[in-house]
Order: structure tokens, then sequence, then C-alpha cells
């Protein structure tokens, strides 16, 4: 009786889904560059305004996209202090005008005593509530040293100016936002952890400073200072690792060994990026430790014999497509992705189109699939990872600036969840990326991938992405936050701009649908998905939830030469022009 229905339901949409005509031919998938692209101006779109508005300043006083980026950055440390900063790391994906792609890996690191049991206390493992406040769950911050990577081989600017509107608004203050004020409320444990983190952001009362306040971090505008004039090195040598050092290993919960050497040790990584096709378009972004390239380019690839654009965004049948093939993407993303220079990551076999082709057969637009496990990708015939349960993430900001000669850079920063560990030092919140690790090292006798190790880096969500073309000019820069769900609005958005013909701003305001390789598919609440439940139910989707998701994506669309911004309607977010 329920495929009769289904049958009967869905009938006219299971037809248009089957159809091609959309689909470009093969010899449009491989797009070439073209001549550079000249803006009269250029632009930013960051979570915050005030964020936007300090990578317009560089802009404006010359600077690229690179040195727009990196003031984005250090403003939303001070700003945004729930998502993101200098205690944190992130991905920077950077194109010139002529098309030229480079990823750099700015992901924080184990201590180099962290072993595969760090998540282990008195033979118990913990619960992610437990080991995220204090030392265990902090990695060596990597932003700062990508910023420094990414400035010496493409910023502008000097670097000391790059500094001058975060100090500025750490100096003389920043208004408590509706949505800073609802994370300290719902976050009043980490955020207030400390008393640095109580006497910034909470009253004598204990309840947050209201929306509205003007908070002033003068521990963080010196920090800004000496990192200013004293040069990158400032962060990783001296005063500043030690005030870590002290921070981690001294923590009232959970304190852990990390040395001054573990933070002067670290190093920001060029990566190659990972680059696919979809319908003629190609989409780059940030390979291993990232999952971002592999999960957005797999499930698009996945998608591409579908006709998307014939079905619309109103149909349960395409949302239907997007969730299965989501559900394979991921299940391979848990499985193999980790840090490659521990573990061998098949990123390129994962991303293979004749071997997304196999796993794009597995997917029915008339029914579900029963139950979703890993394949074999090309380069994994010999790897025998354990699936490890999926973990909660929920911070993290992502921010997109182009400048008038064509460069772009996407670039994703992060401190994990809401204020990371709750560890202050000198002004701003120390991650709490470590549990980014599967922190079950094996499962029914097999090791997991993402296990923890010394000096390796967590698996991240994050992807910053950008798309070219047929013509081989840059179409759309794009990111976002919110842990997990990060591939998932990303593809949402890239189907919203490219099969659905809509502006990148109504494309991030599409709802989204999550299936983290398991049977259970999330929508968002509240969304117009939620009215589709009992179709996608009658396709097989028994396990259909409603959840508010964190979401939160930025993005900038080129569109006959004119720069377009986009912000999540769901964030406070802002694109501002030069």
């Amino acid at each position: 009786m329920k495929t009769r229905f289904a049958a009967l339901l869905l009938a006219p949409l299971l037809a248009a889904a089957c159809s091609t005509t959309n689909t470009p031919p093969a010899a449009a998938s491989a797009p070439v560059a073209t001549s550079a692209a000249v803006y009269p101006g250029g632009m930013v779109s960051a979570a915050d305004p005030r964020a936007a508005d300090a990578g317009t300043q560089m802009l404006r006083q010359g600077g690229n996209a690179t040195d727009a980026a990196i003031a984005t950055m250090l403003a939303l440390s001070v700003v945004e202090p729930q998502s993101s900063g200098i205690g944190g790391g992130g991905f920077f994906v950077e194109t010139d005008a002529a098309g030229h792609v480079v990823t750099i890996d700015g992901r924080e690191t184990a201590p180099a005593a962290a072993h595969p049991h760090w998540f282990f206390k008195d033979g118990k493992l913990l619960s992610f509530p437990e080991a995220v406040p204090g030392g265990t769950s902090v990695g060596v911050p990597g932003n700062m040293a990508l910023a420094a990577k990414a400035h010496k081989e493409h910023g502008k600017l000097p670097w000391a100016t790059l500094f001058a509107p975060a100090i500025k608004l750490a100096r003389d203050g920043f208004e408590i936002t509706p949505r800073l004020y609802g994370m300290l409320k719902t976050n009043a444990k980490v955020a207030g952890f400390t008393s640095e983190g109580r006497a910034l952001f909470y009253g004598t009362d204990g309840e947050p400073l209201p929306v509205g306040t003007l908070v002033k971090n003068p521990a963080m505008a010196t920090t800004l200072e000496a990192l200013a004039a004293g040069g990158p090195r400032t962060f990783y040598e001296g005063a500043n690792p030690r005030a870590i050092v002290a921070r981690v290993t001294n923590a009232p919960v959970n304190p852990e060994p990390m040395t001054e050497a573990d933070i002067a040790a670290y190093a920001a990584k060029d990566r190659a990026p990972l680059c696919g096709t979809y319908r003629g378009y190609k989409v780059c972004s940030m390979g291993p430790p990232s999952s971002g390239a592999t999960t957005v380019i797999a499930t698009l690839k996945m998608l591409e014999r579908f006709d998307l654009g014939a079905l619309g965004k109103d149909s349960p049948v395409a949302w239907h497509l997007i969730a299965e093939s989501m559900r394979l993407s991921y299940a391979d993303r848990n499985r193999y992705t980790a840090d490659s220079d521990f573990v061998p990551v098949p990123a390129e076999g994962m991303i293979d189109p004749a071997y997304l082709a196999k796993r794009s057969a597995l997917i029915d637009p008339g029914k579900t699939i029963s139950s979703v496990t890993a394949g074999t990708p090309p380069g994994a015939e010999k790897l025998a990872w354990a699936d490890p349960a999926m973990a909660e993430e929920h911070g993290t900001s992502h921010f997109v600036t182009i400048d008038r000669t064509g460069n772009a850079v996407s670039y994703t920063s992060t401190i994990e969840s809401p204020f990371g560990s709750g560890l202050m030092v000198d002004g701003y919140f120390l991650n709490n990326e470590l549990t980014d690790f599967d922190m079950n090292p094996e499962l029914d006798g097999r090791q997991v991938a993402n296990r923890v190790e010394g000096g390796k880096r967590p698996r991240s969500s994050m992807s910053p992405t950008l798309v070219f073309g047929p013509d081989g000019k840059l179409r759309l820069a794009v990111g976002a936050a919110g842990g997990a769900t990060i591939p998932a609005q990303v593809i949402r958005a890239i189907i919203g701009v490219i099969d659905w013909n809509m502006p990148a701003q109504d494309a991030l305001g599409l709802p989204v649908i999550f299936a983290p390789g398991i049977d259970t598919i999330f929508i968002e609440q509240g969304s117009s998905l939620e009215a589709m439940i009992p179709a996608l139910r009658a396709l097989g989707h028994d396990q259909v939830v409603p959840r508010a998701l964190p979401l939160k994506a930025n993005a900038i669309e080129v569109i006959d030469g004119a720069l377009r911004g986009a912000a999540d309607p769901r964030s406070e977010g802002q694109a501002i022009p030069e």
C-alpha cells in the first residue's frame, strides 16, 4: 500500500527526476581559464557586518582579497568570540584572476603527548559535554600561522595594517548583538567557565550583559597590538605560548600536558586543492584533513544524472535525491577522512567520476536505500577503517572576499563549539578542536582513521568552496558554519544557484536537509521541508526528524562581471561592497 501511494503521489516528479535534458554534454565539463576578471569594486561577506567592514577597509586602502580576509578573521576574533578567532584554526581557499587555486591548511594540531585514549579518564570514555571544557580539548591554534603564510605569499598591504580595525573594536568596544547574547545565555557554562569570561560578558547576577551593551576587551587589544608589531611568530614564541601552556596544563577541569615546543612547532601547510565538475561547472574546495571537498563534490556528482532543474526546489523527490546522495558521501567521509599526514586518505578516489557513477546507481528516485554503508573508492582497497559515531559540532564562521582585480578568498575559521574550551588567554578563547577527533579510537577491533595522535590534525567539516563557470571564470565563492551540516549547506547553495537558477542570496535562504550517512535524515525545523515529511516517508524515509540546525552561510557570486553578495538570512551576516 505504501509503495502504491508513493507511486501515485510522486509519479510526475519521478519522471522529471529521470530526465537528463538539463545536463550539459560531456565536452562542457572541462572548464578552461579565460581572461582575467576586473570588477568596479571588491566585496566582503561575513557573519558580522563589523567584520565585513574590517575587510572592506583593507580593499579601500588598496589591499587585495587576502588582506581583506585576514582583517575579517581578526575582527571576528573580537566581535564573534563564540565562533572563531586567533585561538582556533581554519582553511583558506584562494584563486587569482586566472583561476589558479591554492589551499592552505591552518587546522589545529594535537599536542605531542596526545594518544589514542586521550579522551578516556579512569578507563571510561568521556562524553562530548564532559570533554569540551578545559585542557583536554585544546589543540595548538593555527589561524595566525595560516594568516602569516597567506599574507607572505598573497598579501599586499603591510602586516600591521590588517590589525587596525580589530584593535579598534577591542579597544573602543563593540555592542553585544542578539546572536551573541543568545549564545552567552545558552552556553553560560563554557563562556563563563573562567573568571575572564565572566568578567567580560556577564553581570554580577550571572546573567549575560544585555543586548546593546558596549563591551571593551583591552586584553585582546593588547594581544593584537603585540601581534601587529612583533609579527606572527609573536603568537608562537614568548609570552603568548607560555600563557596558553599555563591555561591548558593548569585548567580547573581536564588539565592536560601541552608544551611551548608544541606551539613553536606549529606550521600552516600548503595542500593540493580538490576539484571536480558538476554540470559543466568546476567545484574546488579543501582536501584532508577537511572532509569538505570530498563530501561536496561527491554528493553533487552523484546527483548529476538527475534533472533537479526540472524537479525544482518544491519537489519532495528533489530533496529525497539530495538526501540519498548525501547519505552515500557522508558514509565515505565518516570512514575514510582524516589527517592525510597520518593515515592514507583515498581523497581522489572518493571523487573519482567512475566510482561515483557506481555509487549513484544505488540511488532510486522512487525509494530509499534501505541501509547505507561506505563504498570502496580507488585507493581504499587495502583500508579497513571502522565507522565511527557522528560527533556534534556547532561553532565556526565563514567569510568570502573578492577584490577588484579578480582575486577571491573563501575562508572558514573556527574554535569548534561555542566559546571553544572556555579557557581564555589574554582576551581570546582557546578552541576545543580536539573533540573533532573520533574520541573512541577503535570499534569492533578495527582502528578509526580519525583517532587522536600526537601532532595530528582532526577531521573537519569546513568546506570553503569556489565554483567556476563553464567559461572558466569564477561564478560563486561560498562556505558555511555549523559543524557537520557545513557540506550540506554548501551543497544546497550550489544546487540553488546552478540547478534552480536562484540568486545566491535566495539559495542561502533555502532550507537544509542533512543526511549524515545514517538512516535518519534531519530537516530544518520550521522550514518548507516540514510539509514534505509525508512525501519523504512515502519514499521510504521512515526516520525524518525536524531539527533546529546550526546554519550560517556566506557567499559572493559573479554575474556578468558584477559582484553580488549573500549572507544567510538566519544570521546577522552582511555583504559589504568596497
